[in-house]
């Protein structure tokens, strides 16, 4: 059973961190700069892994992170994320600014090159400037500390309306292992592994390919099951750092001493991320059951929770059972109409191919709340099951997309 602990990523032992200024984010309103470089450094060099974007417009941190894992064999001592320009479609000049982004970030922690993964969210198509970069590695190197969790949450985020981080123990026979994170996300948010930018951390001990195949598990689950407005990022990535400093050993991705404190840190950072979508006042929680297949509840799951027409009934309170049925059946997946169910909440609406609009008002009641369950039966008698969690279209998300570049 995992629990709560404080610390966010730098919660297990082994791992700094901090966030700084540096000016690649235009200033507010606020007399000080905002924060937009993070620096997560291992104590030693770490165990290593990352998930990426499957976007074939993929932005040039994104190859210079995945080359390192491949030329490292999955180690790292060092992650730096900038938030207020992407870094995405710039060409050869943008891949060089990556490069030197890690390699000033190398010399600074005393690490190899390829022992250093970068990430950078923002505006597309913006140049990043790395004079600005290089001069926020050297203050963040000397602010980093065991403490610098909330500094280097904040200095990753853009839209976002709070910022994400958590941290779970899990006492064993052998010691305690801590799991920590932090994420970003607010719009682009439609994982086509898992959209936004998120760094895992863990003192357990544990090899990159058990590491590797243990986030992928997870990644699916969690990161991989929301979606916020359908749109697939260019930049993005999660990386986890195992640093060892517990010595507990896991030799196997499906421990559950590593799995269970993982699911549940990636969990709650991905749910955030739904909560605090560009525009969002509802989290919806969408459970698909009755599919020929677990991957015909995510075909269904994902087109439901994509649809503007069921996100915009969801922010009106409007029970419009006929939406979710539609998006449903146009999904692809498996679908039978008279075997067919739709509940939203403890509300059932739609039973086997019979509605029953008298509950209607219940419904609405129920979508008035700010968390909502949702539930689709493909009426298939299959065995398929999926969740994924979504949120509810405003005019706020329109406002902040129309003017996100002005």
């Amino acid at each position: 059973m995992t629990r709560v602990v404080s610390g966010g990523i730098t919660a297990p032992a082994g791992f700094r961190a901090a966030g700084v200024a540096c000016g690649i984010k235009k200033p507010g309103t606020s007399a000080t700069p905002p924060l937009d470089l993070a620096l997560v450094v291992a104590d030693q060099i770490a165990s290593a892994a990352g998930v990426f974007t499957t976007n074939k417009a993929v932005a040039a941190p994104v190859v210079v992170s995945r080359a390192h894992l491949l030329q490292s064999g999955g180690r790292a001592k060092a992650v730096i994320i900038n938030s207020g320009c992407a870094n995405a479609c710039t060409g050869k000049a943008g891949m060089q600014v990556a490069r030197e982004m890690a390699e000033a970030t190398a010399t600074a922690v005393g690490s190899s090159v390829d022992e250093v993964l970068v990430a950078s969210t923002g505006v597309i198509g913006v140049p990043l400037r790395i004079d600005k970069v290089r001069a926020g590695i050297a203050d963040a190197i000397l602010e980093l500390a065991p403490d610098g969790s909330d500094r280097a949450t904040l200095a990753i985020m853009t839209t976002d309306p709070f910022p994400k981080s958590y941290a779970v123990a899990i006492d064993t026979p052998e010691g305690t292992i801590t799991v920590g994170g932090m994420a970003k996300g607010s719009g682009m948010i439609e994982p086509r592994m898992a959209t936004m930018i998120g760094v895992l951390t863990t003192d357990a001990q544990v090899e990159p390919a058990v590491l590797a195949a243990a986030l992928r598990t997870v990644v699916d689950e969690s990161f991989n099951a929301i979606t916020v407005d359908g749109e697939c990022s260019t930049n993005d990535c999660v990386f986890a750092l195992a640093s060892g400093s517990s010595h507990i050993e896991i030799t196997s991705a499906a421990d559950p001493r590593l799995l269970a404190p993982l699911r549940a840190v990636a969990g709650h950072l991905a749910r955030e991320i739904v909560r605090g979508g560009e525009g969002a006042t509802k989290l919806v929680t969408l459970h698909v059951t009755g599919a020929a297949s677990r991957e015909d509840a995510f075909l269904a799951a994902r087109t439901v929770a994509n649809s503007p027409l069921v996100k915009t009934a969801v922010h009106g309170a409007d029970p419009n059972w006929g939406r979710l049925i539609a998006a449903a059946g146009r999904s692809g997946a498996a679908f039978e109409l008279d075997g067919a169910s739709v509940t939203i909440g403890d509300v059932e609406l739609f039973v086997k191919g019979v509605p029953h609009d008298d509950r209607a008002d219940r419904a609405a009641h129920v979508l008035q709340e700010k968390t909502i369950t949702i539930a689709i039966d493909l009426g298939t008698g299959g065995t398929g099951e999926a969740t994924m969690w979504t949120c509810d279209f405003s005019a706020e998300y329109v406002r902040i997309n129309a003017e996100y570049r002005t």
